[in-house]
């Protein structure tokens, strides 16, 4: 899909405003990744697969969630 945006002033630079929708779909919050191939600038959204997981680890253990599943592997190993 192709489609055409302004290119703006913002300060002393210039910029690009996407919508709503295209944020949404592409999951974009605070930062784009920015690739130059060719003669193309390819947006794409930056992965942040651990984000936010100090604070999901600190509310798991006030409830008490935090707690091995599996005993340990090693527990019952002769290494003799």
């Amino acid at each position: 899909m192709n489609m055409q945006v302004s290119v703006i002033q913002v300060g002393n630079s210039k910029g690009i405003r996407l919508s709503k929708t295209l944020l949404d779909k592409y999951q974009i919050t605070d930062k784009v990744e920015l690739v130059l191939e060719d003669d193309y600038i390819v947006l794409k959204p930056v992965a942040e697969p651990r984000k936010n997981w100090e604070e999901a680890f600190a509310e798991m253990h006030r409830n008490r969630d935090d707690k091995l599943l599996i005993d340990s592997v090693f527990e019952n190993e002769n290494w003799d």
